[in-house]
């Protein structure tokens, strides 16, 4: 009987986070595209380029949203199992805290594996296609904080760009080559560039001034291959979010910064969550559980569910707090990623405790 029951438990369990989900992600695609109409009208951007652009941001709305949703899906098949007895039933039949746990545990697993999923291969690349439409339906380019472009550090190459173009290439490059001595030995100067996997950026119109002693020797040249760590992958990273971005390539940035003696707490604290905000499910179907124990008297499903959202929205609100804390104070990366979690989970154990204490 109870083998049978438990399987029933985890269809409504996911009946109920996949109707939770959609509703989120119709209430914030609505959302979505009310901001996007601001920018309707300008420069050829219409609705429908609006509507696409929200489409294509929808699988970082469903990694973003999945643990809230697994949160009140659960809470809901919970207690209205509870509202009917069924888990008083189950309880008095044997069934432990610790296997109903364990067989909720197995539930979410079910989850995280979606959510690494869309953190890890289908966010990051729909995130960055949706940025690549948006520039392009503009017909704008990649913007920059300084108005002399972007400046990034390779090595012993300081490198400007004045515009990187939706499709990652570039327009006004600029190299400066200094030796170990910190004494500049050229400058190089090309009007675009595009990256050809496996060779390099190949600079076109490019123009070099070589530093020899006391004089210059200036070169004209009409394709130059410039080999270089900055791959494409590295540049999307000013146009997605570090939260957007895969693991791969966040931890493949950070070691860019790294060799070139950058900051990196910001990234660093985004892996870190990427590692472990997949395994926010199992953490909500932790703080789910208390609830279907608990009886209707202590609260109608209404109720549950309300406190479910609540404490969704503090779990999101508390995860950005502690991201720019920990930015802002310099806290270890771990410590600033997992915090938010291992709180949501002491409160679980918790909860339980007191539940089954009474």
């Amino acid at each position: 009987m109870i083998p049978v029951y438990i399987r029933y438990i985890s269809r409504e369990i996911y009946a109920a986070v996949a109707l939770v989900l959609l509703a989120f992600l119709g209430l914030f695609a609505f959302f979505d595209l009310v901001n996007e109409l601001d920018e309707v009208g300008k420069n050829g951007y219409a609705l429908h380029h609006a509507a696409i652009y929200v489409a294509m941001i929808m699988p970082g709305r469903v990694y973003e949203l999945m643990p809230i949703a697994v949160l009140i899906g659960s809470l809901y098949a919970l207690t209205t199992l509870a509202r009917h007895s069924e888990i008083t039933v189950l309880r008095a039949s044997g069934l432990s805290t610790r296997r109903f746990l364990l067989a909720l545990l197995s539930v979410g697993s079910v989850f995280v594996l979606l959510t690494f999923v869309f953190g890890e291969y289908l966010a990051p690349p729909a995130e960055r296609a949706a940025q690549q439409w948006r520039l392009a339906a503009t017909r704008s380019m990649v913007s920059q904080e300084l108005r002399t472009g972007l400046w990034v550090r390779d090595g012993n190459l300081f490198v400007n760009v004045r515009s990187i173009l939706p499709d990652t290439s570039l327009q006004g490059v600029r190299i400066y080559e200094f030796d170990d001595r910190a004494t500049l030995v050229s400058i190089s100067e090309a009007e675009s560039g595009a990256y050809q996997e496996g060779a390099g950026w190949r600079l076109k119109g490019v123009g070099k001034t070589v530093f020899l002693g006391e004089r210059t020797e200036i070169l004209k040249l009409p394709e130059l291959v410039w080999r270089s760590e900055l791959t494409p992958d590295v540049l999307s990273v000013l146009m997605v979010v570090p939260e957007r971005m895969s693991v791969t390539t966040l931890y493949s940035y950070i070691r860019h910064l790294e060799e070139n003696k950058q900051r990196t707490t910001r990234y660093e604290i985004a892996l870190w969550k990427k590692l472990a905000y997949p395994f926010a499910a199992l953490v909500m179907m932790g703080l789910a559980l208390p609830f279907g124990y608990m009886q209707t008297r202590m609260g109608g499903v209404s109720l549950k569910v309300f406190s479910g959202i609540m404490i969704g929205v503090g779990f999101h609100l508390l995860n950005g707090l502690f991201s720019n804390l920990g930015v802002i104070n310099g806290w270890v990366p771990a410590v600033a990623a997992l915090t938010p979690s291992i709180a949501f989970l002491l409160a679980a154990m918790g909860m339980m405790w007191w539940v089954e204490r009474r």
